[in-house]
């Protein structure tokens, strides 16, 4: 009796395991292919808000440096040559005309002069240190391109 009650018990735990074997091999698929297409979307639409925001921190340097140039005009007369370049808001320029009035710390934080958010200086010129162009090559590095971020597109685009 022991033994058919065993048996039984057996049986009916093998029937239940046959039942519960788990997802097919189709079914696992067209999750799979749920979750990638839904990546995708998504990844899209991530990747261009990164680009976004990499624009505008981009134009929001280049005001910064814009204004650190303004602050240095005010106190020396001039803004930095093509020669003495951005380096000037940081420490006083060895080169070019001669710095009056230099402010103790310079003009900008961290006693550096930021790379754009692609890792690239920005470019600077001025031949005669009272007009200049600022701005950034952008993401492929080069400049002259359409993808360049000036000061005047960055405030054309407030």
């Amino acid at each position: 009796m022991r033994n058919e009650q065993f048996k039984a018990r057996r049986d009916m735990i093998r029937a239940a395991a046959r039942d519960n074997r788990g997802f097919t091999l189709l079914e696992i698929m067209v999750v799979v292919i749920i979750i990638g297409t839904i990546a995708g979307l998504v990844g899209v639409k991530v990747l261009d808000r990164l680009e976004e925001a990499k624009m505008r921190t981009t134009c929001i340097q280049i005001s910064t440096l814009r204004d650190a140039l303004d602050l240095f005009k005010l106190d020396n007369g001039f803004y930095p040559t093509t020669e003495q370049g951005l380096e000037a808001l940081v420490a006083p320029p060895e080169v070019g005309r001669n710095v009056t009035s230099f402010k103790p710390g310079g003009y900008l934080r961290d006693d550096m002069v930021p790379a754009d958010p692609w890792g690239t200086p920005y470019y600077y010129m001025s031949d005669d240190g009272y007009f200049y162009q600022i701005g950034s090559v952008g993401p492929d590095g080069k400049i002259g391109t359409a993808d360049d971020l000036s000061a005047e597109i960055c405030a054309g685009a407030r």
